[in-house]
C-alpha cells in the first residue's frame, strides 16, 4: 500500500508559460529530492510521460528519486502514443489498472 503518491500529467507545473512551468517543475523535483520525506510513487500519465522521456531535462532528478525508492510509474498508452515504445530513461510502464488501484489505495493524493 503506498501512503503517498503525486501525479504528474504535464511536462509543466501550471497553466500559462511553458517555459516557467518547466522551471517550476524542476525546482519542485528538486526540492523533492532534497526533502527527507518523500513520497512512494509519483505517476506519470498524459503528456506528463514526457518527464521521463529521453532528452528529459529532469532525468538526474528522476534517477536521485529511484535511488531513493520512489516508485516512478508511466501510463502505458500515454507512453506509447505520446513518445514512443522504448523512449523512457527513467520509471516503469504500467497500467491504468495498477495505476487506479494505487491511487485509490493510497493515504494521500497529490495532483500537480
Amino acid at each position: 500500500m503506498y501512503k503517498s503518491v503525486i501525479i504528474i500529467n504535464n511536462e509543466s507545473l501550471g497553466y500559462g508559460d511553458s517555459g516557467v512551468g518547466n522551471t517550476l517543475l524542476g525546482v519542485f523535483l528538486r526540492k523533492v529530492v532534497a526533502n527527507p520525506v518523500k513520497p512512494d510513487a509519483i505517476v506519470f500519465y498524459n503528456s506528463g510521460v514526457r518527464v521521463l522521456a529521453k532528452n528529459s531535462p529532469f532525468l538526474d532528478m528522476l534517477e536521485a528519486l529511484e535511488y531513493y525508492g520512489v516508485e516512478l510509474i508511466a501510463c502505458g498508452t500515454c507512453v506509447y502514443k505520446i513518445c514512443g515504445q522504448s523512449s523512457l530513461t527513467a520509471g516503469r510502464i504500467s497500467n491504468m489498472e495498477e495505476i487506479a488501484q494505487i491511487l485509490l489505495q493510497a493515504q494521500k493524493v497529490i495532483t500537480l
